[in-house]
């Protein structure tokens, strides 16, 4: 089998239809199947043979779903990367994946040249210079069989707890995981449009966007780089009927001037992932826009997607729903006992998804790993109908006087008061206490609020431990390339 297969089947079908939308450049099925021919055929005249590591660290453009194909066409192993990346980072990916080659856009190809450092070609690729750099090659025909369990994309983690390290994700790993994605829940078929926002570099973006809608022949639009009145207006336009994006991307729309203004009448399916969402900023989409959002939870590791709220089943508000077909899940305690429901431990995965390991990292995939379990390292619950609740990352756990304050539960509050666009709550040092409670705030445009007042709204309503003490208002959260809370880099003033 090879993932690349599947996109192949879909242009069989309707040749014709619309694969990749860009603003207003369209590329048919036949000719993104053609387009990915002749780029194996340019990887191979490269030097590019079956299990060589090739680096993609370009925007959402077509041209990285034709390389993305053509590298696995050619048996080799996509190496996704962040086009943000710094010279530093690139030379850990490319060093440790051992890529021969770095496709990059042209705003990266100076950090992308210095972090390889003449270990590896750089070529940049700008509007255009796909078609050119290809199509002196003649279409490879074949694609190459490879077994399930071969490696055919190497993705990076976010590298929130060290140094990145690179997921091994199968051939069956993901094309299983985007068949059950299209199947149980966005259920694209030829004639839906599917509108990509996500990063494609990220598991997200390409298992749920990319690989899921282009496997049904459904239209994947593409918009290069975020923005919520483009994403609002290319939806109209493009009548797109799944939208796929993290909940800080649902909050923009929802706060974009005049968002009511649009016709999104055609939306029939939101996806949320990547962290937990809040509950009014759910319930008010679904109220503006008239769609269904259905809530969901994975990592890099699990191809992404694990769990999910379903379509045909009832939805849980702020649940990330139950396990998908064929994955297994479970809360553990910290002795490694499984907990009965309403219950607060580890999350556990194991399934089709659960990734092959790290990349030349046995520790790494030791301790991630155990008789088929991944640890997530997340802390959950489940209810009495097998339900999963997100109720923070381990290590973002607040302990404040022996007190275990979960930064998720504060934040749902937080996001209840009326001023409040945007909250994240961290664990600030405390001298006597260990870790205070603390919330960095954005405001709604043009909403009034002091901290005093954010700090009694909390603490009417949570017990006393729990409320922040400390609150600041800052004009944006930092965030990371899928729109996620980089809570990292949250400082107190």
């Amino acid at each position: 089998m090879n993932l690349a297969e599947a996109m192949s089947k879909a242009a069989g079908v309707d040749p014709e239809a619309v694969a990749i939308r860009l603003g207003d450049m369209a590329l048919t099925y036949a000719g993104l199947e053609e387009s990915t021919a002749r780029a194996a055929a340019m990887l191979r005249a490269k030097g590019v043979e079956r299990g060589d590591r090739v680096g993609l660290m370009l925007p959402n453009v077509p041209a990285f779903a034709v390389l993305y194909y053509g590298i696995l066409r050619l048996g080799a192993v996509v190496v996704p990367m962040n086009t943000l990346l710094k010279s530093r980072e690139v030379a850990h990916y490319l060093g440790d994946s051992g890529a021969k080659l770095l496709f990059c856009s042209p705003d990266a190809a100076d950090e992308a040249g210095a972090g390889a450092d003449g270990k590896a070609e750089v070529i940049p690729i700008g509007p255009g210079d796909l078609h050119d750099l290809i199509s002196e090659h003649e279409p490879e025909g074949e694609i190459a069989d490879m077994d399930p369990e071969d490696t055919a994309v190497i993705l990076y983690t976010s590298g929130t707890t060290g140094q990145p390290k690179g997921a091994e994700l199968t051939h069956a790993n993901l094309d299983r995981n985007a068949a059950v994605f299209v199947k149980t829940l966005i259920q694209t078929k030829p004639g839906d449009v599917v509108m990509g926002a996500l990063p494609l570099f990220h598991s997200f973006g390409q298992t749920a966007a990319m690989n899921a809608s282009l496997r049904s022949g459904a239209a994947l639009t593409l918009l290069a780089r975020f923005d919520p009145e483009d994403a609002l207006a290319t939806m109209e336009r493009d009548k797109a009927t799944v939208f796929l994006g993290v909940p800080t991307m649902y909050a923009a729309m929802l706060h974009a001037p005049d968002h009511e203004r649009y016709d999104l009448s055609s939306l029939r399916t939101c996806i949320s992932g990547g962290q937990s969402m809040p509950v009014e900023v759910l319930h008010e989409f679904e109220r503006t826009f008239g769609c269904k959002i259905l809530e969901g939870y994975g990592l890099s590791e699990t191809s992404p997607v694990a769990c999910q709220n379903m379509p045909d089943r009832e939805r849980k508000p702020g649940s990330i729903g139950i396990p998908i077909e064929g994955v297994e899940m479970k809360v553990i305690s910290d002795g490694g006992e499984e907990l009965p429901a309403d219950e607060v431990g580890e999350i556990l995965i194991k399934g089709h998804n659960v990734m092959k390991g790290y990349w030349r990292n046995p520790k790494g995939t030791a301790e991630a790993i155990e008789d088929g379990w991944l640890h997530t390292g997340d802390l959950g619950r489940t209810d009495d109908d097998g339900y999963f609740y997100i109720v923070d990352r381990k290590k973002q756990l607040i302990i404040r006087g022996g007190y275990n304050v979960f930064p998720r539960e504060v934040e749902e509050v937080i996001y209840e008061h009326p001023s409040v666009r945007e909250a994240a709550v961290v664990g600030v040092p405390h001298p006597d206490l260990g870790e205070e409670v603390a919330a960095a705030v954005v405001l709604r445009d043009g909403a009034e609020a002091v901290p005093e007042e954010i700090s009694g709204f909390v603490k009417e309503r949570l017990a006393a431990y729990k409320y922040p003490r400390l609150v600041w208002f800052i004009d944006e959260l930092p965030k990371g390339p899928t729109g996620k809370i980089l809570k990292r880099e949250i400082k107190p003033p």
